[in-house]
């Protein structure tokens, strides 16, 4: 049995090869790219079957959510989630800004993600969570980065924020769609420190047999208020894994004052590879 000390050690050593070695990290096998679309089918049907089970997931204190697609998707990518998280609780803002095309849909500078963060903040009045899938949870957090003040937490599902940008499988139609080039130093740049933590409290959710990015470019060094959740989940499932939507109510019912790390729990503890063995003994 794994101790939860070698949990945290084990975690705090994830981000490693983005810190150090980002040119070693490689895209995903053509294997995983390849289950994809079989296993997103076999995970919206596993929410189908076990969706009952998410009402035992944390209640919300509505407070404002935004959720920020993935590349190349829209908010009709993210609609099941934020179904949810209105369900249990949330005031939930879409990102409004179309097609997830980076800085064409973001702004150059992220300026439009910024005025709809504090658009959302100056009609509810709090601090607003962003919950970032793919693409869109590398635009989440360098949105912390620019200003966290109007930020409550951020949660990014498979967002490859750190490390090697060119390890994934949609490089060639990234760089297509976008005008980026993946290996420019620029592009590079924007990477380079992405593993390093946030100043508002950040969970990278990702999993180790993604099919799309490098699970390497996921993570972040963690800290007090940073932490990492591995889940068994294609990187397509990540709009419709019920353990994630578990994992994001978890994370997003902690308190303003008083965030603490994630504990798997509950009916999902078990898609959850590196502490849900431990938590069951």
């Amino acid at each position: 049995m794994r101790s939860i000390p070698k949990l945290v050690a084990q975690d705090d050593q994830l981000h490693s090869m983005a810190a150090h070695e980002p040119e070693a990290i490689r895209r995903p096998s053509l294997g995983w790219a390849l289950l994809e679309p079989a296993r997103f089918a076999a995970e919206l049907g596993l929410l189908a079957l076990t969706g009952p089970l998410l009402a035992t997931s944390p209640r919300g204190d509505g407070h404002p959510v935004m959720v920020l697609p993935g590349f190349a998707a829209t908010d009709h990518g993210t609609m099941l989630l934020r179904e949810f998280l209105s369900l249990i609780g949330y005031e939930v803002f879409p990102w409004n800004l179309g097609w997830n095309l980076d800085q064409h849909s973001a702004g150059e500078n992220g300026e439009y993600v910024a005025q709809r963060i504090d658009a959302i903040a100056d009609q509810t009045g709090r601090k607003v969570s962003l919950v970032g899938w793919s693409l869109g949870g590398v635009i989440a957090r360098e949105a912390a980065r620019r200003d966290s003040s109007p930020l409550r937490q951020v949660i990014t599902l498979a967002g490859p924020f750190a490390g090697n940008p060119s390890a994934t499988s949609l490089a060639i139609l990234y760089e297509m769609i976008t005008g980026n080039r993946l290996s420019s130093p620029e592009h590079r740049e924007r990477y380079r420190c992405g593993h390093r933590p946030l100043a508002v409290p950040s969970s990278a959710i990702f999993s180790k047999s993604d099919g799309v990015v490098a699970w390497q470019n996921c993570v972040s060094e963690t800290d007090a208020i940073t932490e990492n959740i591995e889940v068994y989940s294609s990187h397509s499932g990540f709009s419709v894994n019920p353990a994630v939507f578990y994992a994001v109510a978890d994370r997003l019912a902690q308190p303003e004052q008083g965030w603490s790390k994630f504990v798997p729990s509950g009916p999902y503890r078990h898609f959850f590879p590196e502490m849900g063995s431990a938590q069951g003994n």
